[in-house]
């Protein structure tokens, strides 16, 4: 495959990511946030499944690596998508996906605590320029001025994220990506069934009876994610993990643009602000340094 058509490829994902999030924020209009994340993944998982399959490459993981796959289902997958969905449905599209951004600075922050990874000068200066653009986001990104409980549940489903990355990191020593993504999205997918039972039970859950949003549901978990996850692989194999990771930056802006021409969400100053320092944060966190194999996975589960 061309380098050309990879790059292309990469564009392609960043578009996808991008609306991944607004198509989210549509459907909450039509589905309860738990459901939704529940039926999105599971239909997400059904997929990964058919394809592991057909491939037959998947082994099976010792009993160490099962127990870090449950770990990384439970932090990247349930505590994700749950604060996820539940911080969209009282936020943006726009404000979650410059939210999610954060995640690469607090995967270093969080490395440099438990796994003693060094922390140099560069990458503590790019995740302090990182903070202040998410403060700016979460004070002055919203309807008014102050602290969005939707905001607080994004950073909390962000930082679900960034831990997982630390199972994954480990996981990744002996397993590939592709083997890695399919267990631990299953694992997490069969931990939030409890969840949705509590939303029903709680008379919180509804679902959409329109054909339409079900078939947008679809496209979101097979397209927007599946197919979108192994684009993104090749990207990293083909053209390296750096150039890759630029592409990650694309995503926000295209949410904030979308979400203000299909959803009506206002295109705040803030927002803007805050987007370019938290970007130019994990730029800078990045500098002279090769990407760790986890930011394969650092989106999948999302958006």
């Amino acid at each position: 495959m061309s380098e050309r058509t990879v790059l292309g490829k990469l564009w392609g994902v960043s578009l996808l990511w991008g609306c991944n999030y607004v198509a989210s924020a549509y459907l909450l209009r039509d589905f309860s946030p738990i459901l939704l994340s529940f039926t999105r993944l599971l239909v997400m998982s059904l997929f990964l499944i058919s394809v592991a399959l057909i491939n037959q490459t998947m082994r099976r993981p010792t009993k160490r690596e099962w127990g870090l796959l449950v770990l990384a289902g439970i932090t990247g997958t349930l505590i994700n998508q749950l604060f996820y969905f539940t911080g969209l449905e009282h936020s943006t599209a726009g404000n979650a996906a410059l939210i999610i951004a954060l995640s690469p600075i607090a995967t270093t922050m969080l490395s440099r605590i438990f796994l003693k990874e060094t922390v140099t000068s560069t990458k503590l200066a790019g995740a302090v320029l990182a903070l202040v653009g998410v403060v700016c986001i979460v004070l002055y990104g919203g309807k008014s001025v102050g602290i969005s409980k939707g905001d607080i549940y994004l950073l909390l489903a962000m930082l679900g994220m960034s831990v997982s990355l630390l199972f994954i990191r480990k996981l990744t020593i002996a397993m590939s990506s592709y083997e890695v993504t399919i267990y631990a999205t299953v694992i997490g997918t069969l931990m939030m069934s409890p969840a949705v039972g509590f939303e029903s039970i709680g008379g919180h859950s509804h679902l959409s009876h329109q054909p339409m949003a079900w078939v947008l549901l679809v496209c979101v978990a097979v397209i927007g994610q599946g197919l979108a996850g192994f684009w993104w692989n090749q990207g990293i194999a083909v053209v390296g993990a750096s150039t890759s990771a630029m592409f990650m930056n694309i995503p926000p802006f295209i949410a904030i643009i979308v979400s203000h021409f299909v959803l009506g969400d206002p295109i705040r100053i803030a927002q803007i602000a805050g987007g370019i320092l938290i970007l130019a944060g994990v730029a800078i966190t990045n500098m002279k340094r090769r990407a760790p194999q986890a930011v394969q996975l650092s989106l999948d589960s999302n958006r």
